[in-house]
């Protein structure tokens, strides 16, 4: 089901009053996709009700108190797609790492091995016959002004995660794969840290 968008963008940090409830979807833009290299512009959120919630992330900032804090409340599930990545870039730059955790990407790898698309664009139309923009995936996210296109673009990618867990999640019980798959989500902030600390590129389950 297609919302009826309403984009919040908040400079630094997000408001003292907001609350985003118990399930919350997440995305990051940063200008590149090394997280140990690359800095963060942009959080994204959505508690799923057609309001994108939009921090931007100043050169340098260390701190967001209620951006950290939701982030790091055990009691508050983090929807991601390439969860990896997100809790990655917030980890190293605010040393809030996310957890619980739900990634769509994995979801989607677990219960969908019938294709090898399994990207956010891909699962929105196949699963919710929606068509989001990608458009400005690699624009200068860095800018001190973003775009009303980039603001756009960048609420697309948490509006409908929950939805799609939703979708995911009837497909996992179905292939018997729900207890797979939380067992990776639970993993998922171990290995954004190891990405960080180096071994982004090595198997350390191998011989």
């Amino acid at each position: 089901m297609r919302l009826t968008v309403a984009l919040h963008l908040y400079q630094n940090d997000l408001p003292d009053y907001l609350d985003l409830g118990p399930i919350v979807a997440v995305d990051c833009e940063t200008m590149g996709l090394n997280p140990a290299r690359d800095r963060l512009c942009l959080v994204q959120l959505s508690s799923g009700d057609g309001h994108a919630h939009l921090v931007q992330v100043a050169k340098g900032q260390t701190e967001a108190p209620n951006l950290v804090r939701m982030i790091k409340d055990e009691n508050v599930l983090k929807l991601f797609h390439f969860g990896r990545f997100d809790i990655a870039a917030i980890e190293n730059t605010f040393h809030a790492l996310a957890r619980p955790v739900y990634c769509t990407k994995i979801a989607s790898k677990l219960a969908r091995t019938f294709t090898d698309r399994h990207g956010l664009k891909n699962l929105l139309q196949e699963l919710l016959d929606i068509d989001i923009s990608k458009h400005q995936q690699t624009s200068d996210w860095g800018a001190e002004k973003l775009s009303n296109a980039q603001l756009e673009y960048a609420a697309s990618d948490v509006l409908y995660l929950h939805q799609l867990r939703d979708k995911l999640d009837d497909m996992l019980a179905r292939e018997g794969r729900s207890a797979l798959a939380q067992s990776c989500f639970d993993f998922l902030p171990t290995r954004a840290k190891l990405d960080l600390a180096g071994w982004s590129e090595t198997d350390i389950f191998s011989h």
